[in-house]
């Protein structure tokens, strides 16, 4: 029985590291096998996620032996963190290796969906020439709304003031005299919406935030302004986005996350045709190079749990 599971992709470097020490099943199209991942996890010490594995119920139950989650990434909703804790299971995020990655894809989709010229490819290449219809926005003098303000929020922030914007944040979490409010001026989310060119969302998924852009607050927001999330599916109301991109109460959206993922295809419908959204498979964080960094951080951190046991 392997002693570490890994079962979503990871750097194969990292992967080789953690094989030259403990005997290691790596198997990234595992996680669409549940009852081969039930098995292979029985006598499993560590077990290494991205976000689609489920770690919670079955497979936490036939994980008898199990000491350490490694997650590639930072968000665990879908880690049942309290059965672990209950068990003594470690659980350990990626956390700040693909900061950077994300609030680059924030700040590329921002660019994108205000100059609105990326999207002509086909009518430049058939001589349509249509320079008119492209003329976009810029992000200089506009003003960044983050919804959430921790660590990839405050790299988009200066980002975005390098850009010549203005940034507002919306964090109740966050003490008012914290220094990151330097980057930011803290504003209501009421205020946020009203204000902001440019939503981005930076936050976990939680009864708090579930839906909390819905209908309401889509129509709170300027009718040209762009929301971007990279953050968690199901903070979006997606049906009401969509509404709102049809009907043109919106300027434009990217989603890089979904309240179902994949994507069925009754769920994909609703974003059909949609000229002003960018729609991506949960890769915000995932580079070349944030790749390289979280796995190589996610296998020190199982080498050490491992070795120190």
């Amino acid at each position: 029985m392997p002693e570490v599971v890994i079962t979503e992709f990871m750097d194969e470097a990292a992967v080789a590291r953690l094989k030259a020490r403990f005997d290691t099943l790596y198997d990234p199209a595992l996680v669409d096998r549940p009852d081969e991942l039930r098995a292979a996890v029985a006598g499993a010490r560590a077990l290494v996620v991205r976000n689609r594995t489920q770690v919670r119920g079955p497979l936490l139950a036939a994980a008898t032996a199990l000491t350490c989650v490694g997650r590639l990434g930072v968000g665990l909703d879908n880690i049942d963190v309290e059965a672990c804790r209950a068990r003594g299971i470690a659980v350990c995020p990626a956390t700040g290796a693909n900061d950077l990655s994300v609030a680059e894809y924030v700040m590329a989709a921002a660019m994108t969906l205000l100059r609105g010229a990326f999207f002509a490819s086909a009518d430049v290449a058939a001589g349509t020439w249509p320079r008119q219809r492209l003329i976009g926005r810029e992000l200089a003098g506009r003003t960044m709304g983050l919804v959430g303000f921790g660590a990839i929020a405050r790299e988009v922030a200066w980002r975005a003031q390098a850009f010549g914007m203005t940034v507002v944040a919306y964090d109740p979490m966050l003490p008012a005299d914290h220094p990151a409010w330097q980057k930011a001026r803290s504003v209501s989310l009421g205020d946020l919406l009203a204000l902001s060119d440019v939503v981005s969302l930076h936050v976990p998924l939680t009864d708090a935030t579930r839906d909390m852009i819905d209908a309401a607050r889509i129509a709170a927001m300027k009718p040209d302004a762009i929301l971007i999330n990279a953050a968690r599916g199901g903070v979006v109301d997606e049906a009401a986005l969509a509404t709102a991109l049809r009907e043109k109460r919106l300027g434009g959206a990217a989603l890089d996350v979904f309240a179902e993922e994949p994507l069925s295809a009754a769920a994909g419908e609703r974003f059909r045709g949609i000229d002003n959204l960018i729609l991506t498979p949960h890769v915000a964080g995932v580079t070349v190079e944030s790749n390289v960094r979280v796995s190589d951080l996610i296998a020190d951190t199982v080498i050490a749990h491992l070795e120190k046991a």
